[in-house]
């Protein structure tokens, strides 16, 4: 089994002398660690491309979870796009709409690719079909931008974490806007270095946030925060792409992620026992939801 980079300063310097991009270095440490072939490999992550393509033109149509907690927004959102009021701007909005239809698919039971969990899935497909409008890539583009992602997230998951239960939600959408944000920079023509950069500014920025799933699905807040993360990664790229650095290295700041999630109380690390889930709002919901007899019912 052949790795050839456990840390974002491998993984860049290895694209730089080799003249690479930092989705090849993926692709190639995935041939070595996987033993199977180049179109084994690609071929899979067009399947993956595929998937969150399939969700987003679902949750665009309009989708309600069982609970009825989540569902149309993403719809909203497109409407209030078309309006022409919007003040942020249609192309980042159309990433926040995109990213909140495949949670909106996840939380109604549909099929979503984990990128890197279930409960952050909609930032890197949001980002990337909105950016597909802005950059016109080709589909190999569009694969790359996945190990681009892919590449980073392999870090954190090998150094930190991006599970909510170990780590709170900045190891799962803050980490889902990070890969994002470093793949962005890629297929806009960033170099390495600065995909590095915009994956640390997005990160940073994300640091602290909490895992507080009310009644302990993955529905409220995730599927909003899920649309800040989309936001957050393309603000990030573009301070990336305009020459911003972060002052902290990209390891630096994953650690910082690490050791924040391990100080974290267990009550804000996705037991719905604080926060948002522990607000009356949230109790009220709960047992709506599952009556009386709920687990980790909190206070």
């Amino acid at each position: 089994m052949e790795v050839l980079f456990r840390n974002v300063r491998e993984l860049v310097e290895r694209a730089e002398n080799e003249n690479k991009l930092l989705s090849e270095i993926m692709i190639e440490q995935e041939m070595g660690m996987s033993e199977r072939t180049r179109e084994e490999i690609f071929t899979q992550m067009e399947r993956n491309l595929e998937v969150m393509d399939q969700a987003i033109e679902r949750g665009l149509k309009g989708v309600t979870s069982v609970t009825g907690l989540t569902g149309g927004d993403a719809v909203l959102m497109q409407k209030y796009i078309q309006s022409g009021k919007g003040l942020s701007g249609d192309f980042l909005l159309d990433a926040v709409s995109k990213a909140v239809a495949t949670n909106e698919v996840n939380a109604a039971m549909g099929m979503i690719c984990a990128t890197p969990t279930a409960g952050s899935a909609g930032v890197v497909p949001g980002v990337l079909f909105a950016v597909k409008n802005k950059l016109n890539p080709t589909h190999e583009q569009m694969v790359r931008f996945l190990f681009t992602a892919g590449a980073f997230g392999f870090v954190v998951a090998n150094n930190a974490s991006i599970s909510g239960a170990a780590g709170g939600c900045q190891a799962e959408v803050g980490s889902a806007a990070a890969m994002a944000a470093a793949s962005i920079v890629e297929m806009a023509g960033g170099t390495p270095q600065q995909s590095a950069h915009a994956f640390s500014i997005s990160l940073k920025n994300m640091l602290g946030l909490v895992c507080d799933p009310v009644a302990g699905l993955v529905e409220v807040p995730c599927v909003k925060r899920n649309a800040m993360g989309a936001a957050n990664a393309m603000v990030a790229a573009d301070m990336a792409l305009a020459g911003i650095e972060s002052r902290i290295p990209t390891d630096e700041v994953i650690d910082a992620m690490y050791r924040i999630g391990q100080t974290m109380p267990s009550a804000l690390r996705e037991t719905a026992q604080g926060g948002l889930a522990a607000t009356p709002t949230g109790r009220w919901l709960e047992k709506r939801i599952f009556g009386g007899a709920v687990a980790n019912s909190g206070n």
